[in-house]
């Protein structure tokens, strides 16, 4: 029976797009004629668009990937939110009234920028009605979107599965079968503050990475045996550095931080918690296992793949994409010229350039890891790639016997004259 590999797409605004390089990158290490080679996608914020954009289209992983590409290689800030000057202005004196007048209570959800262009995008990218199609085949074993409940503070994870996968509850972390739709998606990807929050089943959700402590754990639990995580941050810390230290944050350095904090940094701690369980569980028989009370614990083996550099200063040199307002904006919150500010506008830029980077850098970066990943998928390099190092490695072995066969015979030769 075929392993079945977990995807986690963790969150992260214009980021994701990075998702979607390695993604290309993988697909194009794989055989081209496998179809799904994740039974198991589990996506948070704009990883669950991602998700969606994967689960809820037809043809090869390699057609999807490169579908998806093409969405995120055209995508602006206008398919996303509304970059007037008018909404921009609008949406930022209503927050400004309601943190005024706290008792303010507003049927509409308050957010600085309006994202109901990313509504009709998603409409139009997504076909939610394969999701079931996918199932039904066995293509699929499972998908998960997750959202955060404002009311209580749950971590919540919608989900479409097979049939014997059973809803689970934890602390502060629950789960709910459903059919998946635009919803779901747009409650995912609501940015704390930048985007309004979503109403679902009379309940308000916001982005998925709000209190999602446990961001690996959906997959394990939808039944995937290894993961393939695709990481938003480079290894190690994403932190610029200030040559003014002594100069107060600015907004959008405070926001920026604030953002990392919530996409950055669970994912790293859930898995530094997954090895730590791996190191205890693996030297350790079923018997073992059973006497100590761990006979439900297995080992998870993952593979990681994260930028190679910093997104923050990535989209500092994209900056001048942003339509005209949102610089503004940006030049009078100090975004632009304080130092450290690059993160919140790293989740924020949805412009081609940006985008189109970030892509090339996830295919760049799984390149780099192309052994790790044929190993991790068990698949062998190509014909060609073994073809072309049998023949080398053939004509090292005739450099070899020639060389040899040449000095055999000056060495004759010296004997003769010799005679």
């Amino acid at each position: 029976m075929a392993v079945k590999t977990g995807l986690i797409l963790a969150g992260g605004g214009a980021r994701a797009a990075y998702q979607v390089g390695v993604l290309r990158g993988v697909a194009a290490l794989l055989p081209p004629d496998i179809q799904q080679p994740f039974p198991i996608i589990t996506g948070t914020s704009a990883g669950a668009i991602n998700a969606l954009g994967l689960a809820g289209r037809s043809g090869s992983f390699r057609s999807r990937t490169r579908a998806l590409a093409a969405v995120w290689a055209s995508l602006d800030s206008d398919a996303v939110y509304r970059t007037d000057a008018r909404g921009v202005i609008r949406n930022a004196i209503r927050m400004l009234w309601a943190l005024l007048r706290s008792t303010h209570a507003s049927r509409k959800p308050l957010a600085l920028l309006d994202n109901s262009p990313l509504r009709q995008l998603l409409n139009d990218i997504v076909e939610f009605e394969r999701v079931d199609k996918a199932l039904a085949k066995g293509e699929l074993e499972g998908l998960g979107i997750t959202a955060m409940n404002y009311t209580n503070g749950h971590s919540t994870t919608f989900y479409q599965a097979q049939a014997h996968i059973a809803p689970w509850a934890r602390a502060h972390r629950r789960s709910v079968p459903c059919k998946l739709n635009v919803d779901h998606l747009l409650a995912s990807s609501a940015l704390p503050t930048l985007f309004p929050a979503v109403q679902l089943d009379k309940h308000f959700f916001g982005d998925g990475a709000l209190r999602q402590s446990r961001p690996l754990s959906p997959a394990i639990r939808l039944g995937a045996e290894r993961l393939f995580i695709i990481g938003v941050s480079e290894s190690g810390d994403d932190f610029e550095k200030d040559p003014h230290p002594e100069v107060a944050p600015t907004i959008p350095q405070v926001l920026g931080q604030m953002l990392n904090s919530v996409f950055l940094d669970s994912i790293q701690t859930d898995l530094e918690s997954l090895q730590r369980i791996n190191a205890l569980v693996e030297p350790l028989s079923s018997k073992q296992l059973q006497k100590t009370g761990l006979e439900a614990m297995r080992v998870i083996d993952t593979l990681v793949i994260s930028p190679s550099r910093s997104l923050s200063e990535l989209a500092r040199e994209h900056i001048s994409e942003l339509p005209r307002s949102m610089r503004w904006f940006l030049q009078k919150t100090g975004s632009i010229k304080t130092t450290g500010s690059g993160g919140a506008l790293s989740y924020i830029l949805f412009e081609p350039g940006y985008c189109q980077r970030l892509m090339q850098l996830g295919y760049d970066d799984t390149m780099a890891q192309a052994e790790a990943v044929r190993a991790f998928f068990n698949v062998a390099p190509p014909v060609t790639e073994q073809h072309k190092t049998t023949q080398t490695h053939r004509r090292s072995i005739m450099s070899s016997h020639s060389g040899l066969t040449q000095r055999w015979l000056q060495l004759i030769g010296r004997r003769r004259t010799k005679v």
